[in-house]
């Protein structure tokens, strides 16, 4: 009796945790193994892009272990939009993808940690506990590249987000405007307008205007 009470009790304080993955094996393995940690509990499960915010909204995850290569939103874009919406939500990607340039774009969308799809159940298992936890976790083979490689604090390359809301300051809107275009608060666009010219390294609105044109965001 005390054995089930404990086990009740760990479930209530489980780290909820939501799958997106666009292949069912995957998520039917994960699933699986999870389920062996009393402390973990799988919420939701979604196979592409364009349904992660509205079911995320809806189940309330800890935790997205997102996969990249998904139909409709590449999972990078997901976790961008994502942690616009829910803030105190964590991604972590879970991927087959390796490169710097991935990780590097995993990062600036707001992902805490990066593990490859090649990683055992225990692993899975630490690196959901320490994204939970407000911590990073990276791969092994991420991790080293990371130290060989260190990201850069700012980049110039902006996101997918940062490269659509430029694209409607350009044409004119205003913040507000912008804000309702996308149904985001009127500050997260204005810390996204703050980001494009800090990463730009541009000031003026006639700046950005030019910037935009020359990268095809805006016709001439």
């Amino acid at each position: 009796m005390t054995q089930n009470l404990n086990k009740v009790s760990a479930q209530k304080n489980a780290i909820r945790v939501m799958l997106v993955d666009d292949h069912p094996m995957v998520q039917d393995g994960l699933s699986a193994c999870l389920s062996f940690y009393d402390d973990i509990e799988v919420v939701g499960g979604c196979f592409n892009g364009l349904d992660v915010l509205e079911q995320a909204k809806a189940c309330e995850p800890d935790v997205v272990l997102m996969d990249i290569s998904m139909p409709g939103l590449n999972g990078l874009d997901v976790t961008e939009i994502l942690k616009e919406a829910l803030q105190n939500t964590k991604v972590l990607i879970f991927s087959m993808h390796e490169s710097a340039e991935f990780v590097t774009n995993a990062v600036q969308a707001g992902a805490s940690g990066y593990i490859l799809k090649d990683t055992n159940s225990e692993e899975v298992y630490q690196a959901i506990k320490a994204v939970a936890s407000d911590k990073s976790y990276f791969s092994g083979s991420i991790a080293k590249m990371l130290i060989d490689n260190p990201l850069q604090a700012r980049s110039e390359r902006l996101t997918s987000r940062e490269q659509m809301i430029l694209s409607y300051i350009a044409k004119g809107q205003s913040s507000k405007e912008v804000a309702q275009q996308l149904n985001i608060s009127f500050r997260t666009v204005e810390a996204h307008r703050r980001n494009i010219k800090s990463k730009l390294n541009l000031d003026s609105l006639a700046e950005l205007v030019r910037y935009a044109v020359n990268q095809g965001l805006v016709d001439k």
